[in-house]
């Protein structure tokens, strides 16, 4: 397993979590619940966001994904 899958798994399953805590949001009538799932909703993204940053530099940096001309 490499750092690179590693990350890819980790970009799922954060984009499964924001999904998760979006649809909670929008499911419940408490106001207190749904201030909650909004909170963490964007922490969620704020960790697809990063983790979708470092694969993407995970994968300039890795020689193996350089083309040569």
């Amino acid at each position: 397993m490499t750092v690179q899958s590693d990350l890819q798994k980790a970009v799922a399953a954060a984009q499964s979590a924001l999904g998760t805590y979006s649809t909670f949001s929008l499911s419940t009538q408490d106001q207190s619940a749904k201030a909650m799932f909004e909170e963490l909703s964007k922490d969620a993204q704020r960790h697809v966001t990063m983790l979708n940053n470092r694969l993407a530099y995970i994968e300039q940096s890795n020689p193996m994904n350089q083309q040569t001309t």
